[in-house]
């Protein structure tokens, strides 16, 4: 899936405009966006810039990068200049892990951002909480982030899977029926999204199978008669970026969507971009929308990304801006780099509207440090008019509502001692 987009300036290095671009390229060092100053206060972003999840974790540095800008523009951090070293890893644990260290260890960043993959970012979370640095997961979303994994020094602005599930559950169970198959991505988001889908679909009275499948699999054929076999009321996709891409076109080719229903909880902007229109079907969730008649700032950002990218804003975007504005926001109010000071002052913390480009004032939930964003539930279609207005928000949903309870989340932060 690839995203087109217009050159930056010549101060503002070009992000690659396709995965296919961004293959071929090395990824030896990192990016920058250098301000002036002499000192500057280094960010490291760690995402999967190549894979099935490329299209994503570019748009996620996109809205890392104008922030970055509009935050120099603004005086920078502490009045010292924001550089931002991005680091591709390539959707491998291991190579995630690397990268981290190597930004802590060799790059002296203060903060780290990433990573979309669930399973990797659990990973980088052990490093970060390890060496003391301030983490926000922009885009891996397994409930474990902030749950029984949760540590003190890591923040997430992506929804939980719980979030998703619960928001869009009772909409499928109520418009389509109770039996549902899955088709899941078997690895750490894939396994929470199912449960978290399991949970609510088993106290409703109803019943479910699925397939695990493999990232990077091309070929869904056996999956899908085996979907079709069991004959569910609904398909819950749970796959993502590539993969939920070719998965829908097989299913539409297949004709399964004159069968049954399909949805789920995310069909990107990215993926919806990446499918034909038959294959633009289906209820789901998004974690933000372009489009937010009469909500503050949401218009200026999505026309901001539009003049980088050529196209409507998404969440992606949102993730990277508003990870990066966090960091900002609290090292600036709290006017310190010191992780453990400013992890406490992140509990609790709210985001302003210019910052979080939705209804209220979300906020990092003191007892997990989840975000508590509205999650959009709605439906996927063609476009209507602009090009990007392939999903109409029907319902949106609370953060707080959504979330449930901070102790079913299994999570019980340990702080540092004091130094």
């Amino acid at each position: 899936m690839a995203i087109s987009q217009r050159p930056w300036s010549i101060d503002r290095r070009t992000i690659l405009k396709s995965s296919a671009a961004i293959a071929a390229a090395q990824f030896s060092s990192p990016f920058l966006i250098k301000a002036r100053g002499e000192t500057p206060v280094r960010i490291g972003l760690v995402d999967p810039l190549t894979g099935v999840y490329a299209a994503i974790a570019q748009n996620e540095v996109v809205g890392a990068k104008y922030a970055v800008e509009e935050i120099n523009k603004k005086g920078g951090i502490l009045g010292r200049p924001v550089e931002l070293l991005i680091e591709d890893s390539a959707n491998d644990v291991g190579t995630g892990v690397q990268k981290t260290r190597k930004l802590i260890e060799r790059d002296q960043v203060s903060f780290i951002v990433g990573d979309v993959n669930s399973g990797i970012a659990i990973a980088m979370a052990q490093v970060t909480s390890e060496k003391k640095v301030l983490h926000i997961v922009s885009g891996g979303h397994t409930d474990p982030v902030t749950g029984t994994s949760c540590t003190w020094n890591v923040f997430r602005v992506c929804n939980s899977t719980t979030m998703d599930a619960n928001a869009i559950a009772t909409t499928l169970m109520e418009k389509f029926g109770k039996k549902w198959y899955f088709l899941t991505p078997d690895y750490a988001y894939g396994h929470s999204v199912q449960a978290g889908f399991e949970k609510v679909l088993k106290a409703a009275g109803g019943t479910s199978a699925g397939s695990l499948v493999p990232l990077g699999t091309p070929d869904y054929s056996s999956y899908l008669i085996q979907a079709k076999a069991y004959g569910p009321q609904v398909l819950i996709n749970v796959m993502g970026g590539g993969d939920q891409v070719s998965s829908l076109k097989q299913f539409v080719q297949f004709g399964l969507d004159k069968q049954m229903a399909v949805g789920g909880a995310l069909f990107e902007l990215e993926s919806i971009r990446a499918v034909p229109d038959g294959a633009r079907v289906g209820w789901w969730t998004m974690e933000w929308w372009w489009d937010q008649p009469g909500v503050p700032h949401v218009a200026e950002f999505n026309t901001a990304i539009k003049k980088i990218t050529g196209n409507a804003a998404t969440a992606r975007n949102w993730f990277g801006f508003a990870s990066i504005q966090t960091l900002a926001l609290i090292a600036n109010q709290e006017k310190t780099l010191d992780a453990p000071k400013l992890a406490h002052a992140l509990s609790g913390f709210k985001l302003p509207p210019e910052v979080a480009l939705q209804p209220g004032a979300p906020e990092y939930r003191t007892g997990d440090h989840e975000l508590m964003s509205t999650v959009f539930v709605g439906e996927a279609h063609p476009p209507q008019g602009d090009p990007d207005n392939m999903f109409t928000v029907k319902n949106p949903v609370p953060g707080e509502k959504a979330a449930g309870p901070v102790e079913a989340t299994g999570c019980k932060i340990q702080w540092p001692a004091p130094a």
